[in-house]
């Protein structure tokens, strides 16, 4: 598993001891994991680190609770290349 000064959440610089700690003391849930220590929550939405927040959680919580995963988050609405480009559809 990571070192416990690992970088997981490159956006928000939420280390892997961050979320151990974070979830034994509170035996939360990802979601709440995720409000607590801003882990997902960064400029990529948790594509990079979403899965090891999620494996975070289940590493400490009990494994009979139900465990909901985070979803992916996209960081801005799509746009068109046209709009970029000032282009006019006529």
């Amino acid at each position: 598993m990571a070192d416990k000064d690992t970088i997981i959440c490159r956006c928000e610089e939420v280390t892997y001891q961050d979320l151990i700690d974070t979830a034994s003391k509170y035996k939360c849930s990802a979601r709440e994991l995720k409000l607590r220590t801003r882990a997902s929550m960064g400029y990529c939405g948790g594509r990079t680190c979403r899965n090891i927040v999620d494996k975070a959680v289940s590493n400490v919580k009990d494994k009979n609770r139900e465990q909901v995963s985070l979803k992916y988050q996209p960081p801005v609405r799509p746009i068109q290349f046209r709009d970029l480009g000032g282009w006019k559809n006529e």
